[in-house]
């Protein structure tokens, strides 16, 4: 291995196409002395970093300016969320629903992170059931089971060779949509798997965002213990038409018979009141693609949909192409577009984005970090920042650099063999943490009521 060492060429020779490589000394060297990432105690301190050991201001004040588990928002404003707390803690005492879109790559699919942050949220502020989600989708969710049937057709505006692309630009909050000509049916049953969450299991109000109806277009609405009148809906002119149901107790199962042609932009399973979470997966997405939605049916959708919040988790997909300074520079500016986009088509809501988590590449043998990762983290918390949008830095939060790795050999596994993804015990890890951030800021808000703004003020600045 040392005559190996000392004569092997460190590009490799190459061997009928390919390159026979050997492991260099400056990697087993580095492979020895590198910095390990003690999983246990990153999650530990991320853990004993929510519980509060001193005074109750100087508590919060450390964790918003120092904590690597903060949410970073823009100029250090503490108030960021506070009307957003507010219409949270409104909507169970009137009966209304309001939602957070949770948008995502892969990392998100099956419900994943998603479903830890909708739990906590909904003990917190009440609500129960799945949120929204396609009439029609080959990406099954953990959290409800849904079937369709009769004329429609799906259609996405992001994915591989095999999706079906509209030929227009209304593809709803969802980024995709269902298009229905003639009539259908959509079922819902709730999950009954033992490892969701109890809120899943049932649901007490149903909804559908629709629009581009046909004249006299007929829903029908049957669950498994009632059976409302059908409703029927005139020539849509608005752009967007929400269909509810409101149910006087929860229920399993239920479905819903259209007649007529729309457009179906998402189905709701929701609660009387509280929050939903809605999870958007787009599997392949680096995050730039919704400048590209027709906007007025956009900003109609989340005037109707009680959108409060609006939460993009991208940047792993770029990683392959951010091979140089201008190309990350390029990629942050569509981000910032993105941002953009979202303040002008929901204007309610605020905007969450989480910065890609650490993944591993194989370098001269060896895992590690992926180059300019760390810089793609930095710039798209400054990209948020600038552009009025909070920050979780997911990276950070792991352990950064060569954290993947440990998460990887962890047992159990905290994330897969290919280095990028959670397994559903680390995604389970990563929602708690991230509910638990965004609830500590709630806990400010709420202990300020009681307090004078001013004393608040001065005491927050260092």
């Amino acid at each position: 291995m040392g005559v190996a060492w000392v004569v092997w060429p460190s590009g490799g020779i190459p061997v009928f196409g390919k390159t026979l490589r050997f492991a260099s000394l400056e990697g087993m060297l580095a492979d020895a002395n590198e910095k390990k990432v003690d999983v246990d105690a990153v999650l530990d301190a991320v853990g004993e970093s929510f519980v509060m050991k001193e005074d109750t201001l100087s508590f919060y004040r450390d964790f918003f300016l120092d904590n690597p588990n903060r949410i970073y928002l823009p100029g250090d404003d503490y108030t960021f969320f506070d009307e957003v707390f507010r219409e949270f803690e409104q909507a169970r005492k009137r009966g209304t629903t309001l939602r957070v879109a949770h948008y995502g790559d892969s990392q998100i699919e099956m419900d994943r992170i998603s479903s830890d942050l909708r739990d906590a949220l909904q003990e917190r502020f009440g609500g129960i059931g799945t949120g929204m989600f396609p009439a029609l989708s080959n990406v099954p969710s953990a959290s409800i089971f849904k079937s369709a049937s009769g004329g429609m057709v799906h259609y996405t505006m992001y994915g591989d060779t095999t999706t079906v692309r509209a030929p227009h630009r209304r593809y709803g909050v969802m980024a995709q949509l269902t298009s229905l000509s003639g009539g259908g049916t959509v079922s819902l049953r709730a999950t009954t798997s033992k490892t969701a969450y109890e809120r899943t299991k049932s649901f007490s109000r149903v909804a559908l965002l629709v629009g581009r109806n046909s004249d006299r277009f007929t829903a029908k609405f049957i669950s498994d213990t009632i059976r409302p009148e059908p409703t029927v809906l005139q020539k849509d002119t608005l752009g967007a038409i929400l269909l509810e149901w409101t149910l006087p107790h929860p229920v399993k199962k239920a479905s819903v018979t259209l007649s007529g042609n729309a457009e179906i932009y998402g189905v709701m399973a929701d609660g009387n009141g509280g929050v939903a979470v809605d999870n958007i997966p787009l599997r392949g997405c680096s995050g730039t693609i919704f400048t590209r939605i027709d906007k007025p049916s956009m900003q109609r959708s989340f005037a109707i949909d009680g959108t409060r919040l609006i939460i993009l988790q991208f940047g792993g997909n770029f990683m392959p192409v951010a091979s140089s300074d201008r190309a990350i520079e390029d990629y942050l500016g569509k981000i910032a577009d993105q941002i953009r986009y979202f303040h002008e088509v929901a204007p309610k809501a605020k905007i969450l984005f989480i910065g890609p988590s650490d993944m591993g590449k194989s370098v001269g043998g060896r895992i590690v970090t992926w180059p300019r990762l760390p810089q793609v983290v930095e710039g798209l918390k400054r990209t948020a920042l600038e552009n009025g949008a909070a920050f979780w830095d997911l990276y950070g939060v792991m352990g950064g650099e060569n954290s993947m790795i440990r998460w990887v050999k962890h047992s159990p596994a905290y994330a897969g063999a290919d280095y990028i993804h959670f397994t559903p015990a680390g995604a389970k890890l990563v929602g708690e943490a991230l509910a638990k951030s965004f609830l500590i800021y709630y806990d400010f808000y709420d202990l300020r009521k009681s307090l004078p703004a001013a004393k608040v003020k001065s005491f927050m600045k260092r």
